[in-house]
């Protein structure tokens, strides 16, 4: 594999909540730790339940939002306390694609506008190059060059998102991070993204970020998957590995509760509960309270995430556990 393209060591945020009558503020700890790579034509897959801290380390490392700790390095380069200024030219490197398609655009302005106004954000081409960018683009993602003079709510939610794609790669992006991009979908609709973002993926040779709580999709995007929970990471691993072979008793709970994959295991594990509140997280190891196989050391220990075959890391004290 080939240099990483975008590296992120011991990224972390917490949000300070408000203060309720004498009580002290509290910290709520979105994203606790949390380390990857992702080299260049490479799909890391980043999944976990509602409230596990993805869609904010996506923002995190685009520096949407700003870390409270941690280093985020793009081709090289640090960029986690650039000035905005700094910032800019690497904007165009880095982009993304939200969750809702019916919120991303707007209402009020045509799409060919809504492409056209950020290929004029980074001055790229000529203003009749950019025209016709704008129609080269509509293409690249299944719609019509016509298309341009129309206004989002003319479209669909799927025609929506495939704008929303067209927009991120006017500026020819290196990479993408594409946050829960088809979970608003019907899921008739979904396949149809899905396919289009992979191909491309390959044909641009993109390195992705793909954040989804759905395992099904993200079996068929990515190369590698990350499991994050309570913002911490608990298992890295090729995604064929995570899906026959789970090493972390999250991850082979989430494979059982997932409502159909083809060819993974099913692993007999059954997660406790609801997930806790990151405001207050467990001692130790954030599973604990959730994990069928806890110990007392799980309680006083955080577990460090080592490497336990070719490529497969996990957060876990145990080492006997066999799903």
């Amino acid at each position: 594999m080939s240099a990483a393209l975008v590296e992120v060591a011991d990224l972390a945020k917490s949000f300070a909540l408000p203060r309720r009558g004498f009580a002290r503020s509290t910290q709520l700890r979105a994203v606790d730790g949390v380390s990857f790579s992702i080299a260049p034509g490479e799909v890391l897959g980043l999944v976990g339940e509602s409230g596990s801290g993805k869609s904010t380390v996506g923002r995190l490392v685009l520096r949407l939002i700003e870390a409270t700790r941690g280093v985020i390095r793009f081709d090289g380069q640090d960029i986690s306390s650039l000035s905005p200024a700094a910032m800019r030219p690497l904007r165009r490197a880095m982009q993304m694609v939200f969750q809702d398609p019916y919120a991303s655009l707007n209402p009020r302005r045509n799409i060919g506008n809504a492409i056209h106004e950020v290929l004029d954000l980074h001055d790229l081409g000529a203003s009749r190059e950019r025209r016709t960018r704008v129609g080269e683009l509509l293409a690249r993602v299944g719609l019509s060059p016509a298309d341009a003079a129309r206004r989002p709510r003319e479209f669909s939610g799927g025609q929506r998102q495939r704008i929303a794609i067209a927009r991120a790669l006017a500026v020819e992006p290196r990479f993408l991070i594409a946050d829960e991009p088809v979970s608003a979908l019907d899921v008739s609709i979904q396949a149809g993204i899905l396919s289009l973002l992979r191909d491309l993926q390959r044909d641009l040779g993109l390195a992705v970020l793909f954040i989804s709580h759905d395992l099904g999709v993200v079996e068929v995007m990515a190369d590698r998957v990350m499991v994050l929970y309570l913002g911490r990471v608990m298992e890295v691993a090729p995604t064929r590995a995570i899906y026959t072979a789970p090493r972390h008793p999250y991850t082979a709970g989430l494979l059982a509760a997932a409502p159909r994959l083809h060819g993974a295991l099913r692993p007999d594990v059954q997660l406790r509960d609801e997930i806790p509140s990151p405001a207050n997280p467990p001692s130790g190891c954030v599973f604990r309270t959730r994990c069928p196989f806890a110990i007392s050391a799980c309680a006083q220990q955080v577990p460090r995430l080592r490497e336990v075959a070719p490529g497969q890391h996990i957060a876990c004290l145990r080492d006997d556990i066999v799903f």
